[in-house]
Parts: structure tokens; sequence; C-alpha cells
């Protein structure tokens, strides 16, 4: 079966709104976990707009299922992860004006500077995914470069405004998961997925992780944590 993994990003967005101390995404965490979730999702942006370092040190000593740290491949945020030792560093590319992640890493263009910061993030003991487009080119870039893991961006996927538009995105999906099974590279998803166009992935046997933020607190807004959490695990395990 599947995992899921629950981005608590957003917690922090509502507290960083009023620049105080409540709601925590640590507690928010902590309750996603309680609920099922087997894994934490949290980005550290180079602009700290809600996620904060002190957010991932307190996440890395309580997590108990895997902490998976998104980040830029950049100098500073590699030196974080090497110090802090989340149990995975998912890298993705990052705008400041971006309102959310618009898409995956240009790993064709990034390719030695990508191989490099693999390395030294291997050599720190620390397992690594590429936040990807549905492009089997990018698939086969992030095998050559050593990665752990792709995590599939599925945004336009989720986006799609018809029925024919959808299935031809999840036929892409579709082609590049089993590409990147078939060259040993784990497999997530992730960006835009919500209570129902979940169908459409859910019986994609290579998925093993689907990584779920703004759906989920969205929901927990009017249901409680632990029952959004909980009936996205029953979604996507069928």
């Amino acid at each position: 079966m599947a995992k899921l993994a629950i981005n608590v990003d957003h917690v922090a967005t509502v507290r960083q709104a009023r620049m105080v101390s409540e709601p925590d995404p640590v507690i928010a965490a902590a309750l996603a976990e309680l609920a099922g979730a087997q894994g934490i999702v949290v980005h550290l942006r180079e602009d700290r707009r809600h996620i904060q370092d002190r957010d991932v040190e307190i996440l890395r000593r309580t997590v108990k299922t895997r902490l998976n740290l998104e980040m830029a491949a950049t100098k500073d945020m590699i030196e974080i992860a090497l110090r802090i030792k989340p149990d995975l560093v998912t890298l993705v590319p990052e705008k400041r004006q971006e309102l959310t992640t618009e898409g995956g890493l240009d790993v064709v263009a990034q390719e030695d500077s990508l191989k490099e910061s693999l390395r030294v993030l291997h050599d720190g003991g620390i397992g690594v995914s590429l936040f990807i487009n549905p492009d089997p080119v990018h698939v086969e870039t992030a095998h050559r470069v050593e990665a752990d893991y792709v995590e599939i961006h599925t945004g336009t996927f989720a986006e799609a405004k018809t029925q024919f538009r959808r299935q031809e995105e999840c036929d892409r999906i579709l082609a590049v998961v089993k590409l990147a099974a078939e060259l040993r590279l784990g497999v997530h998803a992730g960006h835009g997925i919500d209570y129902r166009n979940i169908f459409w992935l859910r019986n994609i046997p290579e998925i093993e992780e689907y990584s779920i933020g703004h759906a989920v607190m969205a929901r927990a807004v009017m249901v409680g944590m632990e029952r959004a959490v909980r009936e996205m695990i029953a979604l996507v395990n069928g």
C-alpha cells in the first residue's frame, strides 16, 4: 500500500501571518502521525515565509516516522540539511515571487550542479529525492545524477479543467513512474493532490508515497487534523 506524507507548511503560514507562536506546525505534525501519516514534509524556503529553522530542528527530534525536508539546492540549505540530518531531502526549484512551487526542477540544465549536491548529501548520510516534471528525460537525468527517489510534480494533472486533459496528464504520470521504477528509483508524487483527484492516481502501483499538504490542511480547519488525515489515508489506499 502507498504511504501518505503530510506537508505541514500551511500551519506555519497561518502562524507567520500574525508573527505569533500558534498554530505550531510541530504539534500539527505530531497529530498527523497519531492519525496514521507515515511521513512529515516541510519546505524550508530561503525567505523563511512559513517554516522556520526552529521548526525543522524540533521536528528532527520529534518526528517518529520520516522527516522529508524540501529545499533549494543551495550551499546554505545543504549546510542546514547536513546539520539537521532529515531522513530525506527533496530538492525543489524555488522563486521568491511564487506563491507555491510552480513546477519541477530543470534537472537537465542543472545536471552537473545537482550531481555535486547529491554527492555532498549522500556523503552526509542523507537520501535525496528530486522534484521533477512528468518527463522521461528528467527521470533519466535523475537516475544519472544518482538520486534515490523522484517526486513527480502532479500540479498540471491537478489543474486540468477537462476529463480529457486530466486523462492525458494521468497517462504521462503513469509512463514516467513506470520508467522510474524500471531504473530502480523510488517514486513519490505530490502537488495539488486532493480528496477528489486522488482517485485517478491511487491505483498506480509504482507510486510509493503521496505528499499532500494544502488539501489536508484545508480540510483539517473544518473537521480536525486527525479526521482529515485518516480520510486521506483511506482514499489513498482505496
